[in-house]
C-alpha cells in the first residue's frame, strides 16, 4: 500500500522512494553524538511473508542496545537489514548517514552472525577465519601487516584461543566457533559491533568471556547493536531494549526484567532460523528456510 504524506500547506507529496529517509534522522542524535544506523519506517517481506512493520529506530554512537523477542518476531531479520544484507521492501536505512548500497567504511562494521559456516571447501584454521577480520581494512594486494598479524594475536588471546590458533575450526563446539566470530570481529578494529545472538548454544564460561569483552570495548566507546532471547550475563551492559513482537516494535527503552530460563547463565537456546541475505562485504551465513523467522 502507498501512501502520501501532507505538507504544511496541505499539498500531498509522494512517499520517497524506498531506500531513502523520510526524517533526518541520519547525522547526530540530540546530544551530538554520531548516528549510526537509522530506519524509518522499515518493512521486509520475506517469501510472502511480512517480518518486519514500520520499524522506526535510530542506534547512536556509544549506545549498547539489545533487541529481544521470542523466536519468530524479526530481531535478527531488523540487524540484517540494519546492514543492508536483506533488501527493505519499504522505508528507508541509512549506515553512518549513507544508504547501505552507498557505503564504503566497512572497517567500522563488526559483524558476529549467529554461526560459523563451516560445511565444504578446504578446511580453516582458526587463524586464518580470524585473519579475514582485517579484509575491510587492507588495500588490495597489500601482503599482511605487522599492525595485521598482531591484531589477529590479540583477538585470539581475547577470546582464550590464542593456543589453538593453528586447529581447524572444525574440531571446535558450537560455543569455541562463535568465539572464532567474534575474535573476527575484534580483528577489524571495528567502531560499531553487530552481533546477532552472541550467547546462544554458548557455556557459561563463554558467556562470561563475552560479557567481559564487551565492557571493556563499551569502556573505551565502541557501540553494540546485539540480538538476544534474553541478556543474561550482558544484562549490566544494556542501557535500552529495543523489543520486536511479529514485525512490530513494542519497546523501546530500558530493558525489562529478565523472567524465565532463557535469562539463566549457561542457558542453550539453539534453533532454526530462515535468513535472506543479499550480498556484501560482511560475512553473512545463509541456512534454508524453515519457516521461522527470529
Amino acid at each position: 500500500m502507498s501512501f502520501a504524506l501532507r505538507g504544511s500547506g496541505g499539498r500531498e507529496t509522494p512517499e520517497p522512494p524506498i531506500g531513502v529517509l523520510r526524517t533526518a534522522q541520519a547525522g547526530q542524535d540530540p546530544a551530538g553524538r554520531e548516528t549510526v544506523f537509522a530506519m524509518t519506517g522499515g518493512r521486509v517481506e520475506l517469501e510472502g511473508r511480512s517480518v518486519l512493520r514500520g520499524i522506526d529506530l535510530s542506534v547512536s554512537a556509544g549506545e549498547v542496545v539489545a533487541v529481544l523477542g521470542a523466536n519468530g518476531s524479526g530481531k535478527s531479520t531488523l540487524v540484517r537489514a540494519l546492514l543492508g544484507l536483506i533488501p527493505l521492501t519499504g522505508g528507508g536505512t541509512e549506515l553512518y548517514g549513507r544508504q547501505p548500497a552507498r557505503f564504503r567504511e566497512w572497517w567500522r562494521i563488526g559483524y558476529v552472525p549467529q554461526r560459523l559456516s563451516v560445511g565444504g571447501g578446504v578446511p580453516s584454521t582458526i587463524r586464518e577465519v580470524v585473519a579475514s577480520g582485517r579484509i575491510a581494512r587492507q588495500r588490495r594486494l597489500r601482503p599482511t601487516s605487522a599492525a595485521d598479524r598482531d591484531a589477529v594475536a590479540r583477538a585470539l588471546a581475547t577470546v582464550g584461543l590464542a593456543d589453538r590458533a593453528g586447529d581447524s575450526v572444525h574440531e571446535l563446539s558450537g560455543g569455541q566457533q562463535q568465539r572464532v566470530l567474534i575474535a573476527r570481529a575484534l580483528a577489524g578494529e571495528p567502531d560499531t559491533f553487530v552481533m546477532d545472538e552472541p550467547t546462544a548454544g554458548v557455556d557459561a564460561e563463554s558467556q562470561r568471556l563475552l560479557a567481559g569483552t564487551l565492557t571493556t570495548l563499551v569502556a573505551a566507546g565502541s557501540t553494540v547493536l546485539l540480538v538476544a532471547h534474553e541478556l543474561g550475563p550482558l544484562e549490566s551492559l544494556v542501557r535500552r531494549a529495543v523489543v520486536l513482537r511479529d514485525g512490530v516494535v513494542v519497546h523501546d527503552g530500558a530493558p525489562p526484567p529478565a523472567v524465565g530460563a532463557h535469562a539463566l547463565p549457561g542457558h542453550d537456546h539453539v534453533h532454526p532460523h530462515a535468513a535472506a541475505a543479499g550480498e556484501g562485504p560482511l560475512p553473512c551465513e545463509v541456512y534454508p528456510s524453515t519457516g521461522g523467522q527470529a
